[in-house]
């Protein structure tokens, strides 16, 4: 089962699918119309969906599958190509992300295999949905592409042992960690390269670990303008899914919407000569097999992100 987070032109709804590319069942409409117990309304995103886990999202594609004439009748199903899907989380307290954690990318880096997890924090301001255009800012010229497999914590949870993390997963999904490498480097701390409105593309949908075997065996693809740039699996991770959750939660609480992007492998433009950096009118597209496919446009610079187009303003 997946979860996603929508607009219809009413503002933000989350949705469900039973699988890739289905139909997204407005819960906010299910709950209403049903009012099952137990279930409170679910809010403008799937947050309150995901401390559910599971369990809750059987629970709602039953009744969406049972009342699914009434569902249609009142418009409260949707084809995915009707709507704008937006980032799954809109406002998740953290975005965390991994820095060099695939062997493969340390070495086409020159970077050590570190000995503890690193990592730097993306804001809200940075996340966009599928489909939704990249816009650099006009002071960087080296826009550089990240494929990510992002976790998605759905349990509270501080000092978790690696062996009961996936208790604390809800599910995970496809991340681009866009960077501005001239940016970037030019701050020891990368803040400045990384936290950029729009430089987090992810979606289109939380996958839920039913669906999820492995996390440690899962393809990842980059492709740009249909060219792949980076070919590699979450297997080449120097510190596994469980190891990370179990890390991160000895320095901070982690809460459910907060996303953990957990690196990128080899294949990034700044690793290569003659570096190719993303330009106006590329395609961007970040494939994991079995989660899912983010593609994203790559648009003209520009100084400032107009207000509507910030992830969430709607709400």
């Amino acid at each position: 089962m997946r979860l996603a987070t929508y607009d219809n032109g009413f503002g933000p709804r989350p949705g469900l699918q039973q699988h890739d590319g289905a139909d997204l069942v407005d819960v906010a409409a299910l709950v209403a119309m049903l009012r099952p117990n137990g279930i409170d309304p679910p809010g403008s995103d799937i947050t309150a969906l995901l401390k559910g886990g599971t369990d809750l999202a059987a629970r709602l594609l039953e009744l969406s599958a049972r009342h699914e004439d009434q569902l249609r009748a009142r418009s409260a199903i949707h084809s995915v190509e009707s709507v704008t899907l937006l980032p799954p989380v809109l406002r998740p307290e953290k975005i965390i992300c991994i820095a060099v954690n695939f062997y493969d990318h340390a070495e086409e880096t020159g970077l050590p295999v570190p000995k503890e997890p690193m990592f730097f924090a993306k804001f809200a301001n940075s996340l966009i949905g599928h489909g939704a255009t990249i816009t650099p800012p006009a002071m960087t010229a080296q826009v550089d592409y990240e494929a990510e497999l992002a976790v998605v914590i759905g349990k509270r949870g501080t000092n978790i042992p690696a062996e009961q993390a996936l208790n604390h997963i809800a599910g995970v999904m496809p991340f681009n960690d866009v960077s501005a490498r001239d940016l970037q480097l030019a701050n020891q701390l990368w803040t400045g390269g990384k936290a950029i409105d729009t430089f987090a593309p992810a979606g289109p949908a939380v996958v839920l670990l039913d669906e999820i075997n492995d996390f440690q065996n899962l393809p990842m693809k980059t492709r740009v303008n249909g060219n792949v740039v980076q070919d590699s699996s979450t297997a080449k991770m120097i510190f596994s899914v469980p190891e990370l959750i179990a890390y991160l939660s000895r320095i901070m609480t982690l809460v459910p919407g907060d996303v953990i992007a957990t690196g990128t492998p080899a294949g990034v433009a700044s690793a290569h000569g003659p570096m190719t950096f993303l330009q106006t009118g590329d395609s961007v597209e970040i494939e994991i097999g079995g989660v899912g496919l983010l593609r994203n446009p790559i648009g003209a610079p520009v100084s400032a992100i107009p207000q509507s187009q910030v992830a969430g303003a709607a709400s």
